[in-house]
């Protein structure tokens, strides 16, 4: 049966692949913004796109009514450790403004984009699923971004426990196609323009996007209310990760380890220059932090079996990642 969704963020890398996926599949797809979003690169596909910004409460119930879902994509992204008004407003009251107005406009079913930031980080080298308690503070890990997002999935798992029908799922680091910004695909874009010249020994968990895009469907059709649900994909290290950029875009390989001892100096120095000039830098040291950890590992077993999620090779992320920077002159 087609139906009507509402999408928040769709301008977004996972929001944009998600309204497509959607669209392949027949359906109508409504999608939320804020008046200055960029939407051009999603011109040749009929979204309807309707002016209603996170703290529009009003225009949220009208933009999700008569829907039978709400896909919740839309966030704001921060290196920095403060938590700032403004992405406390985004992730927190944002969320917060999503889950009354859909429960407003009587929509039956919503879906929360989480992240696998706001779970729990492996403490014995395995990959950690969702009941591995929340622990980033004790890695130093506890940023804006994870602070908030953290919050705000709480609003909704509270939400469900007051018998709202909400679930949650929680992306790894997305590779893919119409990463307008760009976000996570800035990653490929900057060893695509050579801007790395080395890597740390850190890990993480990249995923196609599209799967990710295909798991929000696959959890409003199957999952459970008040369930998480880790939507990951192949644990590697950055310098594995890095590796892979090269061999599937011939860009050249990485070669130089930065010693550890190195990066956080370097994240001391952006520290320093961010309180001098009250201007943020993207090297501080939460990034060193992430860059050398290494127990950013996930696996998604439940999704496998409660969700029939299935995960791609990344390489054609990779290549289609690449292909789209290309064709949109951002190389």
């Amino acid at each position: 049966m087609k139906k009507r969704f509402a999408i928040t963020g769709a301008s977004g890398l996972l929001g944009a692949n998600l309204a497509i996926a959607l669209l392949q599949q027949g359906h109508t797809v409504v999608a939320t913004r804020r008046g200055k979003s960029r939407t051009d690169h999603l011109s040749a596909y009929p979204i309807q796109w309707i002016d209603a910004a996170l703290d529009q409460p009003d225009a949220l119930q009208s933009a999700f009514s008569g829907c039978d879902g709400v896909f919740h994509c839309a966030a704001a992204v921060s290196v920095q450790f403060k938590i700032e008004p403004w992405i406390y407003a985004a992730n927190v009251e944002g969320t917060r403004n999503v889950l009354q107005a859909a429960q407003a406009a009587d929509v039956p079913r919503l879906i929360h984009c989480s992240t696998t930031s706001a779970l729990g980080l492996s403490t014995d080298g395995l990959p950690s699923d969702e009941t591995v308690p929340f622990n980033f503070a004790a890695y130093g890990l506890d940023d804006a971004y994870v602070q908030t997002k953290r919050q705000a999935q709480d609003l909704v798992l509270q939400a469900a426990s007051d018998g709202m029908d909400a679930l949650v799922v929680n992306p790894a680091f997305m590779i893919g196609p119409y990463d307008a910004k760009p976000s996570s695909g800035s990653l490929v874009r900057s060893l695509l323009l050579g801007k790395i010249p080395a890597y740390t020994l850190g890990t993480n968990n990249f995923v196609d996007v599209r799967d990710v895009a295909r798991g929000m469907l696959q959890a409003y059709e199957r999952g459970k209310a008040g369930e998480m649900y880790i939507l990951s994909g192949e644990n590697m290290t950055y310098k594995g990760f890095m590796d892979r950029v090269s061999q599937v875009t011939g860009c050249p390989k990485v070669r130089f380890r930065v010693p550890a001892w190195t990066a956080r100096i370097a994240g001391w120095c952006g520290d320093q220059w961010s309180a001098l000039t009250s201007r943020d830098t993207e090297l501080n040291s939460a990034t060193v932090r992430w860059s050398l950890n290494d127990r950013y590992l996930f696996r998604c077993d439940k999704a496998i079996r409660d969700l029939h999620y299935t995960i791609s090779p990344l390489d054609s992320a990779i290549a289609d990642c690449a292909a789209w920077f290309q064709e949109h002159r951002m190389l």
